[in-house]
């Protein structure tokens, strides 16, 4: 399925400095910039969120790595998903980790407080949401009350991202098939 919007927008000087970007961390425009680029006041909006979100740090970063892509499995994002196995296999993350997040609940890879902030990223990802009190009082208690914030908060953020791209049809562009090409040794 192509994209539901093409992917050539105006070249404004916000795309061309979020291309340089993307193309300069990424090695290539990512297609959610390529989307958003049509609307300058939507792509600088998300550009200033990412930015903020970036920097919030009171969350272990694997458990907001498993949270974010929990909730694109859930809501079906094959974009998010392909782009968060790249950013979480950059960042040192087990690959069989991100392999397994469809699949989490079978997996042996998970500790219990892994699967706890997955078992909440799915319940807040479904339409209606189904949050339980019991899930979310062992996760307040385990992390606290700022991380267990950022986690709800990560979590919802990702629903805007899946959705989003979901909705306008953006599919994988192939950066795990990247993470997992076996590279020389001294090449």
């Amino acid at each position: 399925m192509a994209a539901r919007i093409p992917l050539d927008p105006p070249r404004t000087l916000l795309f061309r400095a979020m291309s340089w970007y993307s193309n300069r961390t990424y090695g290539k425009v990512v297609d959610p910039v390529r989307a958003h680029a049509h609307h300058t006041g939507v792509l600088w909006s998300l550009a200033r969120l990412e930015l903020a979100v970036g920097r919030w740090k009171k969350l272990d970063p694997q458990l907001k790595a498993l949270a974010v892509m929990t909730s694109a499995a859930t809501v079906g994002c094959s974009w998010c998903m392909d782009f968060g196995y790249l950013e979480n296999h950059r960042h040192g993350m087990d690959p069989r980790k991100l392999r397994d997040v469809p699949l989490w609940r079978e997996s042996g890879v998970y500790t219990p407080l892994e699967r706890d902030v997955m078992e909440y990223s799915e319940a807040m990802s479904l339409t209606p949401p189904e949050v339980g009190d019991e899930p979310a009082e062992r996760l307040r208690t385990a992390l606290g009350e700022a991380a267990f914030v950022e986690l709800t908060t990560m979590v919802a953020v990702e629903n805007m991202r899946s959705r989003t791209n979901s909705a306008l049809a953006l599919t994988s562009q192939g950066f795990k098939d990247r993470c997992e090409v076996d590279r020389p040794a001294n090449r």
